[in-house]
């Protein structure tokens, strides 16, 4: 059973950036997402990377911002956040799967307890 453990969230200024950290051990046979809930609003998948090709997918609102990686050695997954704005203050939750790749929030086994990000100048 996995033990999901994110951490790196805080408060940032506007066009500010943050890396999350996700890891837990025997992570690297998971794919792994990242999703983020607001108060009020829907739980959004921000970005989801494979358990072994380290193929990648992106919510079309972090595009060209967010950069998700892996490092099998540390057993963690990182969300690289760049040029964040005020919509992306959220809490950010890690979650695995044991796939190739992440199906929906509905599917993924372990979720981690979260970690906010705040976003404000």
């Amino acid at each position: 059973q996995l033990q999901l453990v994110e951490s790196g969230g805080g408060l940032v200024q506007p066009g500010g950036s943050l890396r999350l950290s996700c890891a837990a051990s025997g992570l690297n046979y998971y794919a792994v997402g990242w999703f983020r809930q607001a108060p009020g609003k829907e739980r959004e998948r921000v970005s989801c990377i494979a358990s072994s090709s380290g193929a990648t997918d992106y919510a079309d609102s972090v595009k060209g911002r967010f950069t998700i990686s892996r490092d099998n050695a540390k057993n963690t997954v990182y969300l690289q956040m760049n040029n964040l704005k005020p919509e992306d203050t959220s809490v950010y939750y890690c979650a695995a799967e044991y796939s190739y790749y992440c199906s929906g929030a509905e599917a993924m086994e372990y979720w981690g307890k979260g970690t906010q990000v705040t976003v404000s100048s």
